[in-house]
């Protein structure tokens, strides 16, 4: 689903000097498995996370998704391809504060079906454990409530990829693990890739494939050496 190759994107600091945000990236994500990228800030995961999502161009490589090479696509197939094929999972901040939860999730349905938006994402609401808080303004929601409003939201166009930048990043371990479990099992049940982006050993650990990008580069992933009890705390009843 998302195949990665020899990707590179290279900037300039202040004194003209290389900075390697991506530096020769490959890797490739299958529909329904859940990958995540582990990685410390500064690591280079937040300029990755824009080349997939086609608002950078590489200085070389390829991203391609379902078949398709991001960087060459047009102004409308890259509109298309963020509404339709791409799930992106924002931060709490990114909803509109006074408009309920449904009315958030419903945002890339209101294209298609401008009258009939709301009433389709009730379902994945529902799914997601907001059953009863749909109509609820998002202000008043719990921060794990927002976030899975957030899932809702990226999963409401069936995408075939779902990027998750720092998906846990405001919670606790237990709202993250809740929040971790109802987006890999929601995934898995429609096939959907999801590429996890994170600085957290613990929701790295949730993933069926995890690599390390450190310095624009990828590595593998030693989760006892970043973080000696990430297994125990996990397996917390």
């Amino acid at each position: 689903m998302l195949e990665i190759h020899d990707l590179l994107k290279h900037y300039q600091d202040g004194d003209g000097e290389p900075i390697r945000a991506v530096d020769g990236v490959s890797l490739s994500v299958a529909a329904g498995e859940f990958f995540a990228l582990y990685g410390p800030s500064g690591s280079g995961k937040s300029t990755l996370i824009e080349l997939i999502a086609g608002f950078q161009t590489p200085d070389s490589g390829k991203v391609v998704v379902d078949g398709r090479d991001v960087a060459t696509l047009s102004e409308k197939q890259h509109g298309d391809y963020l509404l339709r094929v791409l799930g992106i999972i924002g931060q709490p901040k990114d909803l509109m504060p006074g408009a309920s939860a449904r009315t958030n999730a419903a945002l890339k349905l209101v294209r298609d079906h401008p009258r009939h938006a709301p009433r389709l994402i009730e379902p994945l609401l529902r799914e997601l454990g907001l059953g009863d808080r749909m109509t609820h303004p998002t202000n008043k929601l719990s921060t794990g409530e927002r976030q899975r409003v957030l899932i809702a939201q990226a999963l409401a166009m069936k995408p075939k990829l779902v990027l998750a930048d720092e998906p846990t990043g405001n919670l606790d371990t237990r709202r993250g693990r809740q929040v971790l479990e109802l987006l890999r099992d929601l995934c898995r049940k429609r096939g959907t890739a999801v590429l996890l982006v994170t600085h957290d050993p613990q929701a790295a650990g949730f993933a069926d494939r995890v690599r390390e990008l450190r310095d624009g580069r990828l590595r593998e992933y030693n989760p006892d050496a970043v973080y000696p009890h990430a297994r125990e705390v996990l397996t917390e009843p």
